[in-house]
């Protein structure tokens, strides 16, 4: 026994002395997109106020390839020291795995650290439409079934979950379009080809802007402040209705616990200031700080959504 106490001595205080010198060396932070868009934006904001709050050197590198799965499978491979993070978005963290076959597995593998931000989805119709509110569609889809047609960024993704959990707690049908990315879809919306489209607020937001779309409804339980004049799915009836992206800086599985709070407490820090705030804000994004251990929950009770959700609507994992 004595034997064992004084080795957990020991072992304690080389994580305190680790964490102290802690970092010794570059901290990289993978950005598994390629360049623009909103999780390379989040990715080089973080790592240059990182870099401003304590001075280390911290180098963002673009890691793209298979819907960035790829990144995310480097990082969960990565040394557990804390000198490698990952940006993790919710439709790669929650999703990907979920419907496609990958080398990790986003909570055995990987170590939540800092929720950065929130957004909500935005739904659309174009400025020729008849719909003028979100009621008004649907009501159009109660009353002819698969007959209004809706696009998205891609089966599967964030948006097609969001219109399905909708669908589900309404009690309408419509027909899915997947594209492959918002901005086809929402030229097809412009175009005439669809009738509704659900899009990410940074794809959207010059069009709506313009004039060229109209936003109906916001997915968030309260309004974006990119948006403030449009309300939420909650606000139209659906009181319990709630769906985000989140964007997240995660670490290898088994980083020390302390490296992990020490960044965590880092990154909450910086979303605290208003520069960063604003910034974030400018994108249709919320700072959201809250502890890595809220971060897990957030990120198990969104797998355990999206699961029921692909179940309910019969939508095909690749094998």
């Amino acid at each position: 026994m004595i034997r064992k106490l004084a080795a957990l001595a020991v072992l304690a205080v080389a994580c305190t002395a680790q964490a102290q010198d802690y970092p010794s060396k570059p901290i990289r932070i993978i950005i598994p997109s390629t360049p623009g868009g909103g999780t390379d934006y989040i990715g080089r904001l973080m790592s240059t106020k990182l870099h401003e709050l304590n001075g280390w050197t911290v180098v963002p590198e673009n890691k793209p390839g298979a819907g960035t799965a790829l990144g995310l499978a480097e990082a969960a491979r990565a040394p557990a020291q804390g000198y490698d993070l990952v940006i993790g978005q919710s439709d790669k963290v929650t999703l990907i795995p979920l419907l496609m076959k990958v080398a990790y597995d986003p909570v055995q593998d990987l170590t939540p650290v800092a929720l950065v931000a929130t957004t909500p989805m935005v739904l659309l119709v174009s400025d020729a439409s008849p719909y003028k509110t979100l009621p008004d569609v649907i009501e159009a889809a109660k009353k002819a079934p698969n007959q209004i047609s809706y696009g998205t960024s891609g089966t599967g993704g964030g948006v097609h979950i969001a219109m399905e959990m909708l669908q589900h707690e309404a009690g309408f049908k419509m027909q899915h379009v997947p594209y492959k990315g918002s901005a086809p879809a929402l030229a097809d919306l412009m175009g005439g080809h669809l009738q509704f489209a659900g899009s990410s607020i940074s794809s959207a937001a010059s069009l709506i802007k313009s004039g060229k779309v109209r936003a109906l409804a916001v997915t968030s339980p309260k309004r974006n402040a990119a948006l403030p004049d449009v309300p939420t799915v909650a606000e139209l009836g659906y009181k319990d209705f709630s769906v985000v992206t989140y964007y997240g800086v995660l670490a290898p599985s088994k980083t020390p616990k302390n490296i992990v709070q020490r960044l965590n407490a880092d990154f909450n820090k910086l979303l605290s200031k208003k520069d960063v705030r604003d910034a974030l804000a400018a994108q249709g994004l919320e700072a959201d700080p809250v502890s890595s251990a809220q971060f897990a929950s957030l990120i198990q009770a969104d797998i355990g959504k999206a699961k029921q959700t692909i179940k309910s609507a019969g939508i095909v994992v690749q094998q």
